[in-house]
């Protein structure tokens, strides 16, 4: 995907507003009117006009920020600091209120999220940022999709895609996700297993870190105790990290999660192997539940997300933090120009 950019220097970053009954219109407006945000980018919103026009009701009057309605890239004025550029696809969100369940709102949600894959198919942003949408709303609107993720890979026809969690420089990468923990059992492999290691290292060294030591959990109490409980690290992890020792990746495992886990968090470790979702989602939010993002590998594009869902017991309050959408916008502007590579050896990988 071709990167545009700013004076040769900012991206043009896709950034889809969610389901219109959530928090998204007040915490994408309450993202793009900090100076520090508009500094790393040029956003295009895409999304409701007058839902996003009512987000500015949340955000200081004195930062004088407008919402500019366009139909294309090309038409807007990014030497316009106080604009606010959205392009909306579909209806108008009218009738949809904070907090109420919408099939409109679950529909719109996605038509952003096509709008925005189209863009980047075409070159003309270098990536995609999402705040979140509501998977009832959307089955209402028709849409049997799990969320964001699967509805990114049919669009970009992509097969395998990795999920990781990022929050301030700490990244945390899942051999299994969205699967039950007895599936989760089944497709923990060798080859899965080294596979996650492999795009650790890749994201390590394309954020000039890649001398830095990736650390591998064990899937059983204290990692197996040489079998004694379980032998999935003898028959898969501790085979995996050796293969990627050998390599040259700087790697250690399988470590027990109780230890791994711990050492993470005092800084030891800031690239992370996760066995199964819990495993790297329960202690991640604890840290990091207001300012972790989601990032797919495996996409031809950056994307990246906030890590939590539409809060509809606080939309159209004013209270909704944006810090999660902040980072997410901080790291897909700082991985866009390098996403290509990333992606070729990703292709590999997976």
């Amino acid at each position: 995907m071709a990167t545009i950019m700013n004076n040769g220097t900012t991206p043009i970053l896709a950034i889809t507003m969610g389901d219109a009954a959530g928090i998204g219109p007040e915490i994408v407006v309450k993202a793009l009117s900090r100076p520090e945000v508009r500094a790393l980018c040029r956003p295009l919103v895409i999304g409701d006009v007058m839902m996003l026009y009512h987000g500015l009701h949340f955000v200081d009057s004195q930062t004088r920020l407008n919402i500019q309605p366009v139909t294309s890239v090309a038409e807007i004025n990014w030497r316009d600091a106080t604009a606010i550029p959205v392009l909306q696809p579909g209806d108008a969100l009218a009738d949809v209120k904070p907090g109420e369940l919408s099939a409109a709102a679950g529909r719109g949600a996605v038509e952003y999220v096509l709008t925005a894959c189209a863009l980047a198919k075409r070159g003309e942003v270098a990536g995609i940022v999402t705040a979140p949408l509501n998977k009832e709303a959307m089955r209402l609107a028709g849409f049997s999709y799990p969320g964001h993720t699967e509805l990114l890979a049919e669009q970009f026809g992509v097969q395998h895609y990795s999920l990781v969690l990022a929050a301030h420089g700490q990244f945390i990468f899942h051999v299994t996700t969205h699967v039950s923990l007895r599936r989760a059992l089944e497709l923990i492999t060798r080859e899965r297993v080294l596979s996650q290691i492999r795009l650790a290292h890749l994201l390590a060294d394309a954020l000039g870190r890649g001398a830095e030591t990736i650390a591998v959990a064990g899937l059983n109490p204290h990692a197996g105790e040489n079998g004694l409980f379980g032998d999935e690290e003898i028959v898969a992890i501790a085979p995996a990290v050796r293969d990627a020792q050998a390599a040259g990746i700087p790697v250690v495992g399988p470590l027990p999660a109780d230890v791994l886990f711990p050492r993470a968090a005092q800084g030891r470790y800031a690239f992370v192997i996760a066995l199964y979702h819990d495993q790297g989602h329960a202690v991640f939010k604890t840290l990091y539940f207001d300012e972790g993002v989601n990032v797919t590998v495996g996409l031809p594009v950056i994307r990246t997300s906030v890590d939590h869902g539409t809060a509809f017991d606080i939309a159209g309050q004013g209270i909704a933090s944006d810090a999660s959408l902040v980072e997410a916008i901080r790291l897909a502007a700082q991985l866009g120009p390098k996403w290509g590579e990333i992606h070729a050896a990703a292709r590999d990988a997976l």
